[in-house]
This record gives structure tokens, sequence and C-alpha cells, in this order.
């Protein structure tokens, strides 16, 4: 009975989703992100505010545990992030083989149908993942400056971007579905203190830097071709946007590379070096 049971409630899950992708208004949603896309401002400043409040507050008090927390957290944004990949990278493989690059660089027809169901909820999502944060505060963790300022300006640029329905909304969604759908599922794991091997944690950075590459070209795209008089679905700010956004977080990431894994490995290689100092000489003698 119980397998049966669970069997009605997957099911049940689906044809909700389903059902909402098919019923989906995307113009009723664009006029509704329109209306209250200053809010994502608002929702930054408190952010901002409560977690540097939130630090204090904890410095006087012992770092909370919650592994268990943690990992339901990242599990259920690894399930979003994988559910939201299987739902929209079809999409963007389908309009590359059979209309090209630019197509999917200056297209925002992607806001339709089940895609554009998912490019609302993903939207929507960079909101929740404010909540990111909180963990890092209450466990007495370092906060770094990439953290809480690449949570507050996606958040930010995505509502503006769903707002009028940018095309290059089509790259920066699936790339971000596809690595978060890795990213959260690696924190899952590592939440309950499964080992993992380093290469895993070096490889979600280094895909996050591809990203910003990426995001950086479709961006310097999209900027282009409307300045060479074609037909993008995309406004010069929200372009110009895009590069400042992602160019800052292509050198926020490899610097925070470089200072993980780089930096570490030349001093690891410095330590074994034989340092044959005054001191040491004399300490011989």
């Amino acid at each position: 009975m119980s397998s049966v049971s669970a069997g009605n409630d997957s099911d049940g899950f689906f044809s909700q989703v389903v059902h909402a992708e098919k019923t989906f208004n995307p113009e009723a949603a664009r006029q509704w992100c329109d209306l209250i896309k200053s809010i994502s401002l608002l929702l930054s400043a408190i952010y901002v505010i409560l977690i540097f409040t939130g630090q204090r507050w904890m410095q006087s008090r012992l770092p909370f545990k919650l592994q268990m927390p943690m990992f339901i957290w990242n599990s259920v944004l690894s399930l979003f992030s994988i559910i939201g990949a299987v739902r929209t990278v079809p999409e963007l493989y389908n309009g590359l083989v059979s209309n090209g690059l630019t197509y999917t660089v200056c297209d925002s027809s992607f806001y339709h149908g089940s895609t554009g169901f998912w490019m609302f909820v993903f939207t929507m999502s960079k909101a929740y993942e404010l909540g990111d944060t909180l963990f890092i505060v209450l466990r007495r963790q370092r906060l770094i400056f990439l953290h809480w300022y690449h949570h507050i300006t996606v958040m930010i640029y995505t509502f503006y971007t769903f707002a009028e329905h940018g095309s290059g909304g089509r790259w920066y969604a699936v790339m971000n579905y596809c690595i978060h759908a890795i990213m959260y599922t690696y924190f899952a794991l590592r939440a309950i203190r499964l080992p993992m091997p380093s290469v895993f944690r070096i490889s979600v950075t280094s895909l996050q830097i591809l990203q910003m590459v990426i995001g950086l070209v479709v961006s310097i795209g999209v900027y282009v071709i409307k300045y060479s008089g074609g037909d993008c679905h995309q406004s010069y700010s929200n372009a110009v946007a895009a590069i400042l956004m992602y160019g800052s977080y292509f050198i926020l990431f490899a610097n925070f590379f470089c200072q993980q894994y780089a930096a570490p490995a030349v001093k690891k290689s410095r330590d074994k070096t034989p340092d044959f100092s005054v001191e040491q000489v004399k300490k011989q003698h």
C-alpha cells in the first residue's frame, strides 16, 4: 500500500508541475514582475542589514550545528535546479541547432510555454536563495564579499530582466540551473559529512568561472548586435548591467579560485623547499 501511495504522490507532484506549465500566463507574470521589481532593491537592503547585524549578534554566542537543516535546504535547491535544468536545457539546445547562436541570444520566445514558467520560478528563487547566508551567520563562518554581493546583484538583475523579458536570460538561467544542480548537491552531501574529493570542490568553482565567461560573452554579444542595428530583445541598459555584473563576477571568482586553490598549493610547495636562513644555521651549530 505504501509504494502505491508514494507513486500517487509522485504522479500528483509532476501533474501539478505540468498543469502549472500549461496554464502559465507569460504576459501577466511579466507585468506583475514589472510592478514588484523594485522590491528586490528593498529586499537587498534588508538582507545586508540582517546579515551584518546577525554576525554581531552571534559574536557572543556559540555557533549552531544545523547539519540536518542544511542538508534539507540544499537538497531542496538541488532538486529544484535539476528539474529546472531538465526543463530548460532542451529549448536552448534546439534553438542552437535549429536557429543558431544569434537566435538564442536575441530571441525571447522562451518566456512562453513551459520554459516561461521555469524562467518565472527561477526569478522568484533568487529571493529564496538569500537564505543561504543564514547558515553562514548562525554557524559563525567567514562571510566573504563575493557571497553576499553575488546574491543581491543576481536577485536584482534577474527581477529586472524578467520584467522586460530580456533575451539573454535564456543563457543566464540555463547555466545557473545546471551549475546550481551540481553545487547544491555538493553542499547537501557536505552537510551530512559525506567524504568528498577536493577535485569536486575545485570543479564547482571552475564551472562557476566558466559560467561567468560565457555570461560575459553573451552579454557583450547582445550589446554588439543591438549597436550594429540587429534585432535583439534586450535593452541597452540591461545588456550593460549584465556586462558589468558578469565582469565583476569573473574577477571575484577567479580571485577566490586563486586564494583557495592556487595560493595554498604554492605555499605548500615553498614550505617543502629547504630554507637555509641565518637562524637555522645558528641552530644547527
